[in-house]
């Protein structure tokens, strides 16, 4: 029996595409931090930016996200940003707090 849906011999072009804009992105985001003279501010809300961008990319390119059903995909990505919206704020609250 011969599947017509294997990717075997394939090259995996969303994937690599992905993956350089994610590796690119994250030198962007350092460069920025590292070399240049912008404000402190200035550059951790450019670092979100391309930080927001990239998870963006990465849910896309390799978590497939525009794959399921519309409700149930909804309540996913909530539940998701919800848990990484608590991820961050908690580690954020918890290095301010260390004396």
């Amino acid at each position: 029996m011969s599947n017509n849906t294997s990717n075997h011999g394939r090259i995996p072009w969303t994937q690599i595409i992905g993956f350089f804009l994610s590796v690119g992105l994250t030198f962007l985001a350092v460069w920025w931090g590292l070399y240049t003279d912008l404000a402190r501010g200035t550059i951790v809300a450019i670092v979100f930016v391309l930080a927001f961008l990239q998870a963006a990319i990465q849910l896309f390119m390799f978590m497939h996200v525009t794959e399921g059903e519309g409700r149930w995909q909804v309540g996913k990505m909530l539940s998701a940003a919800f848990i990484a919206i608590v991820i961050v704020a908690g580690s954020v609250w918890v290095m301010n707090s260390m004396h």
